[in-house]
């Protein structure tokens, strides 16, 4: 079974990797850990060339260094556990960036975290498990923290 794992740098994603150590057996397992970094930065203006504001990649450097901590940390949990583990930081939008990778690796299962956001919220910030349910190619676990 392939497993791919959303996570962040969050209280619900640390119960998402729990849920699946626990849950999951580990025999016959694949799991694939992704992190989506979403760029702070999404447009410049035209007359800025590629490395024109330094400051723009010491940024993108240090999320990508956060996301690969997540990661590594989240996967030796995992490992612990007796599952095979491979590692994945991706760049772009969470929502299309986690059922992209789920596509192209031919995952079975999607397991995410949720903040279970309601009302105004969950309007304007939108719910990457929601979109992910709802566009998934596979089956899909969502885990909430009680």
């Amino acid at each position: 079974m392939k497993i791919l794992l959303a996570v962040d740098d969050s209280k619900f994603s640390e119960a998402a990797t729990h849920a699946l150590a626990t849950l999951l057996r580990s025999q016959d397992a694949q799991v694939l850990l992704l992190h989506i970094v979403e760029p702070r930065f999404y447009s410049v203006p035209p007359q800025m060339s590629a490395g024109y504001s330094p400051e723009t990649a010491e940024i993108r450097k240090e999320q990508r260094k956060a996301a690969e901590d997540v990661v590594g940390r989240d996967a030796q949990a995992l490992r612990n556990a007796g599952f095979r583990v491979e590692t994945r930081v991706g760049e772009g939008e969470p929502r299309s960036g986690i059922l992209d990778v789920a596509a192209e690796w031919h995952a079975d299962l999607i397991v995410l975290g949720s903040q279970g956001r309601t009302g105004l919220q969950r309007l304007l910030l939108g719910s990457v498990a929601e979109t992910v349910a709802r566009h998934a190619r596979c089956s899909v676990m969502i885990v909430r923290i009680p």
